[in-house]
């Protein structure tokens, strides 16, 4: 049976020492950049277990393509050139502990995951299964064979992003702006394409637990298993914006689902991550979307102090100000771990991605969800109205602090150091942030009569709804644009990728 598996970075390896027992192996095809096989920072080097130059080439690193490149990277580990180096990793499995070590900068979608995956799977020990057939009509010029429509489906599926529901966060709260702002047809339409999008995803996070939990299970332990918060985040989410529209009854069952949620992953993703033993040793695993442990107790106070308001009852005001509370030390928790992360540990600029902007919206969810305790009956929270003004006064000016921050990373990343902007999914974390500061901003000036402040967050919805138009349009030509068939390596220079992505894989804040 095989022993523990688990896959590093090579730099984690050259910067932290040992860490962790056991046999430290190189799956790369070439040596990274300034690494010499002589002291290097492993015990063996497997460079034929590594996918083929042409799988490569055609992977080319592309998320959306990696349910696939699994499929034929599992084939390629059966045939001729791989049989021999995938016999000797399944002989060290054996024995002892693994840690698979890789240049690969984006590790969740590195074949070095697939290679732990198929080294504890059920077909764990067969490296000599046929490989794949000739070349067939529909094939690349690589001979793979290019996904159909079903495949497509599947694959999307199996490879559905932890925090794909982001996407109706973000929808769901601009939509919420443009309410507030009195832009009644904009903001219904994208309502509906909030609902759209959770009916779609919800089934999909569902079946894909059923038909692939093995890689569920492991994203649950992984340093970005607080994404999934955003299941019951994006139901809270709509349940507060049902509620002014009316729709009472279908926001209590929004509500309900979102709280469901809530208790099992805000308790059961510490836990997980507590008692795993498959978890890094290091700091560099706190990374942005850490602060959806907070987004997520907050999200439950949003969304029942706007019911409460309508419906009354104790039971929703007592929920409505215990996650309120519960959230507000969550962010300061977690807003201690991400600064030590960001100040303390080396950051490269191709690490550090767009979740970091939950930052902000953290501290913004916590405000509007003081701006909805204000709006119930006075007395009837256990909470004096200057505390939860002054609390939610401190928490908006410290989000407007991290804007330009915030705004000088980006710079830093896009301009200075010129990682090109290209579209990802984590880019519906930089619209859920801007469209809550912006609801915020309206709302806490509206509770507090503060004209001035009303008025910026009038002019602040147009600017959230500026950016979800954008991050749609960009969303949409890259599901349309075709898949690219060539990459970061080539027939000639397979060293190319290696030498690339080691130079990105230093430490990284997703």
């Amino acid at each position: 049976m095989a022993k523990q598996i688990i896959c590093r970075r090579i730099d984690e390896r050259t910067l932290s020492g040992d860490g962790e027992a056991g046999e430290w192996v190189l799956v790369d095809r070439v040596l990274p950049e300034d690494t010499s096989r002589r002291g290097a920072p492993f015990d063996e080097w497997l460079p034929d277990v590594a996918p083929s130059a042409g799988l490569q080439r055609w992977y080319s690193h592309n998320p959306r393509q990696f349910g696939e490149f699994r499929r034929r990277y599992l084939t390629e580990l059966g045939d001729q050139a791989h049989r021999q180096a995938a016999a000797r990793l399944r002989d060290l499995a054996e024995h002892r502990s693994l840690i698979l070590l890789t240049a690969t900068q984006d590790m969740d979608h590195s074949h070095a995951t697939v290679l732990a995956e198929w080294l504890t799977g059920p077909d764990h020990g067969d490296p000599l299964r046929p490989a794949a057939g000739p070349a067939e009509p529909g094939r690349t010029d690589d001979g793979l064979r290019q996904p159909g429509y079903r495949t497509a489906v599947s694959t999307a599926i199996a490879d559905l992003n932890a925090g794909a529901l982001a996407f109706v966060m973000g929808t769901g709260i601009v939509s919420t702006a443009l309410y507030v702002n009195g832009a009644g047809a904009a903001s219904a339409a994208l309502l509906w394409v909030a609902l759209i999008g959770f009916v779609v995803l919800v089934p999909a996070y569902g079946r894909r637990l059923l038909r692939h939990r093995r890689r569920f299970v492991a994203d649950l332990l992984g340093p970005r298993a607080f994404a999934f918060l955003t299941l019951a985040i994006s139901s809270n989410v709509l349940a507060a914006r049902l509620v002014p529209d009316g729709h009472t009854a279908v926001a209590w069952a929004f509500l309900a689902f979102g709280t469901l949620g809530w208790l099992l992953l805000d308790y059961g993703i510490p836990l997980a991550l507590i008692t795993t033993s498959q978890r890094g040793p290091s700091i560099d695993q706190v990374n942005g979307t850490w602060f959806l442990w907070a987004v997520g107790s907050e999200s439950v106070a949003v969304a029942a102090a706007s019911l409460a308001r309508v419906t009354g009852g104790d039971v929703l005001i007592v929920l409505a100000v215990v996650c309120w509370a519960i959230g507000l030390v969550q962010y300061l928790l977690t807003a201690a771990l991400v600064l030590a992360r960001l100040l303390v540990r080396p950051v490269q600029p191709e690490g550090l991605m767009t979740s970091v902007w939950i930052f902000m919206g953290a501290a913004a969810i916590a405000v509007l969800a003081g701006v909805r305790l204000l709006a119930l009956p006075p007395g009837s929270t256990l909470l004096s109205r200057p505390l939860v003004v002054g609390s939610s006064v401190v928490l908006w000016s410290f989000s407007s602090w991290l804007i330009p921050l915030l705004l000088a990373l980006g710079a830093w990343r896009h301009v200075l150091r010129r990682v090109p902007l290209r579209y990802e999914l984590g880019w519906w974390n930089l619209v859920f942030p801007i469209g809550m500061y912006a609801v915020t901003t309206h709302e806490l000036g509206r509770a507090t009569g503060t004209s001035w402040m009303t008025s910026v967050g009038r002019w602040e919805v147009w600017v959230a709804a500026a950016v979800w138009v954008v991050v749609f349009a960009a969303m949409t030509a890259a599901y349309l644009r075709p898949r690219r068939t060539t990459g970061h390596v080539s027939a000639t220079d397979p060293g190319r990728t290696a030498r690339s992505e080691s130079a990105a894989s230093s430490r990284t804040l997703p």
